[in-house]
């Protein structure tokens, strides 16, 4: 009794002591965290005094911070701000201290053009490297004839007279080397051709001066075949049966078609007789003019597509012949328009999926259950459409990465890494995504690995979308498709009055998970709005608005969002695909698309969409939102109960009669364009499984 007596004290004592070491753990941590909170603190508004006002005023509000790892981004964002007057000492001062930093990199090169700026070629010609961009290479080739040097072209400017397009400044090296005689006619049509093929009208236009006045005048008609086509082609009845001229009418009739394609079939008519246009040519503007009378939902587009001459047919062409024969329900013309594409593109996910609809509509029910089983193991927007049809459960292999704590401690002492989880922690996203890119560029796939779930634990979700894009690490599905729960999404898309599993998959699509981003219209964050709409939202639904850089603040950004998708939603019966399609198109052009074919199923008008960009954002949008009704549900409503018929209202809290299960391992069969294609059984390398028997 005594013995056990005082193994119970024992026990007891370990017991303090153990809850005393663990009491002193925590309390140290708290105190780790305090202490890193204050530096973050600090550093943001020393930060904001030295790229804000430059000067040293930074250096009292960084007191302390010497140890800290983003010490080094306030000198040079100061340096930055005061660059018009800092002088080539300072500059090379802070490179010299952080020679490998990324904010010394921009410091450099930032600084070599403001001394090109200030055509201070001694110190321009002290400083520079070769490999800093084409802006830099026209600087020093500036330098060079600022101190007498002559150009040679293989020399100094032959890799940039193979760009399409130039900056500014390389303006006056290439006129220097047309006065030394440099370019010659050969020459200036060689990057005529380049800025055709690319596009760049403004090169063309550009070079046109130093042509011949013939030539001139042809280099001429082929940048208006890219400006304004229709101009083009109606001007091209008085130019003359030449090479070049073919060149710019097929140019012009071919970007033509995609604008106005009747206006463009009228051209052809009468421009055909008058050039003689070669067989590629002629092929060319044959296969414009099918595909895009198509995608105007011309009556007579399957003929044309049918009877285009095998030298003229292309994907696009193939793929649009299908379509059109969807469109109109004709089933036969499906079947025979799948027949007629090469044997890879009929193994992609779509056209197995309409191979199989076309034998259902045709009464061949064996042939596409058959059919229906090829596509329906793929994980895909197709692959679960075909899963509807046959009742079965949808596939999804999930796995989770395997976390390794001491490779994890070694990514933490990576500096790069250091700089980039800090940088994102006091929200300087981009230059932490730049840290994160260079710190893994040679990296392997452990140390990736173990980076991202490291990333992931910090909120930072963008890191899993972007780096788990291929292979197995396709199946990282927690890590590909994350919650962000303290963001709100759930409970706004309550609010609003749409299905959280949608939003979540708007978000997906708009953004992957980038809270800084910004598309060419303006849009922002994470579900891309432009601050015109943030603020209209804002003020329809009584939510404060503070401008547009607030759209980067993912809470007020999904607020804001789910109320715009809900009145984007309203206009559509609240169907989410169709809604889905206005979000990316415009509800003015799914408007029109209805008026044209709004008695089509759901599945056939996706396909039938003109606008290839709006078809797949549909497709992914539908399919993340199963995925995400998964991760919050564990099973999902069936993708068929979201894609209602046009016209028929949709209501989420209406629940379909049975949610669908997603079950693993699927059959091992390649897709050729699955979003996430199934691994064989037991392929669990470095991976742990999800629920795999279940989901």
């Amino acid at each position: 009794m005594a013995s056990l007596a005082i193994s119970r004290l024992g026990r007891g004592l370990l017991t303090v002591v153990a809850g005393g070491m663990l009491a002193s753990m925590v309390a140290a941590a708290q105190t780790d965290n305090t202490a890193l909170d204050a530096q973050r603190a600090a550093f943001r508004q020393a930060y904001a005094a030295a790229a804000g006002q430059g000067g040293d005023g930074w250096r009292a509000l960084a007191s302390g911070l010497q140890d800290y790892p983003l010490y080094p981004y306030l000198q040079a964002a100061s340096l930055e701000h005061d660059l018009h007057q800092v002088d080539r000492a300072d500059v090379e001062a802070y490179l010299h201290r952080y020679p490998d930093l990324i904010p010394a990199s921009d410091l450099k090169r930032d600084f070599l053009q403001e001394l090109a700026r200030r055509q201070d070629w001694t110190d321009f010609v002290a400083m520079y490297q070769p490999g800093l961009g084409d802006t830099l290479s026209c600087d020093a080739l500036q330098a060079q004839l600022a101190g007498g040097a002559k150009l040679d072209f293989e020399r100094d400017l032959a890799s940039l007279w193979a760009q399409p397009s130039l900056p500014s400044e390389c303006d006056p090296v290439l006129q220097a080397a047309y006065d030394q005689g440099l370019l010659t006619p050969a020459r200036i049509w060689s990057r005529i051709d380049a800025a055709v093929e690319a596009g760049k009208a403004g090169t063309v236009s550009g070079l046109a001066p130093w042509l011949s006045p013939d030539d001139a005048q042809t280099a001429r008609n082929l940048a208006l075949a890219l400006n304004d086509p229709a101009a083009a082609a109606t001007a091209a009845n008085a130019w003359p049966d030449a090479p070049r001229m073919r060149q710019a009418v097929t140019l012009a009739l071919v970007r033509l078609s995609r604008r106005q394609s009747d206006m463009a079939d009228q051209a052809w008519q009468t421009l055909q007789s008058h050039f003689q246009f070669t067989p590629e040519q002629r092929d060319q503007v044959l296969n414009a003019l099918a595909v895009f009378h198509a995608t105007d939902y011309d009556s007579n587009a399957l003929t044309r597509l049918i009877n285009l001459p095998p030298s003229a047919q292309t994907p696009a062409s193939r793929e649009w012949r299908a379509r059109v024969a969807l469109a109109a329900k004709n089933w036969p013309a499906v079947l025979d328009a799948i027949n007629a594409m090469p044997v890879t593109q009929q193994q992609d996910d779509e056209w197995q999926y309409f191979r199989a609809r076309a034998l259902s509509e045709l009464g061949r029910t064996a042939d596409a259950q058959q059919a229906y089983a090829s596509v329906a193991h793929q994980s895909s927007y197709f692959g679960y459409l075909a899963a509807d049809h046959q009742g079965s459960p949808y596939a999804l292999c999930s796995m989770e990465p395997a976390p390794d704590e001491q490779v994890q401690q070694s990514v933490l002492v990576i500096p790069g890494i250091r700089r980039a989880f800090e940088l994102f922690a006091v929200g300087m996203i981009k230059p932490a995504r730049r840290e994160w890119n260079q710190a893994l560029a040679s990296a392997d796939a452990q140390t990736i690995r173990q980076a991202v779930i490291l990333a992931n634990q910090r909120g930072w979700y963008d890191r899993a979308v972007f780096a788990f894009n291929k292979g197995d690490a396709l199946h990282y599905y927690p890590l590909r498709f994350p919650l962000a729960s303290q963001d709100g999404l759930v409970t706004q898309a309550e609010q609003a009055g749409i299905d959280p599993s949608w939003a979540y998959g708007i978000l997906r699509q708009e953004s992957a998970w980038m809270s800084d981003a910004q598309s060419g219209a303006d849009a922002r964050g994470l579900m891309q709005l432009v601050p015109s709409t943030g603020a209209e939202v804002a003020r329809r639904n009584g939510l404060p608005w503070s401008g547009g850089n607030s759209l980067y603040n993912p809470v007020v950004n999904i607020a804001l969002g789910t109320r715009y998708l809900a009145q984007m939603a309203g206009r559509f019966d609240d169907s989410p695909w169709l809604a889905s399609a206005a979000y990316n198109a415009g509800a003015a052009r799914v408007n029109q698309w209805v008026g044209a074919r709004g008695a089509l199923p759901p599945d056939l008008f996706v396909a039938t969409m003109p606008f290839k960009e709006t078809r797949e954002y549909v497709a992914r949008v539908m399919y993340y939102s199963v995925i995400y009704d998964w991760r919050l549900h564990g099973n999902a409503a069936p993708m068929s109960t979201r894609m209602v018929p046009i016209g028929q209202p949709y209501s989420r809290l209406d629940p379909p009669s049975t949610r669908k299960n997603l079950t693993c391992p699927a059959p091992a069969v390649p897709a050729a364009t699955s979003s996430s294609p199934a691994p064989a059984a037991g392929a669990t390398t470095g991976m742990v499984p999800r629920n795999a028997t279940t989901h």
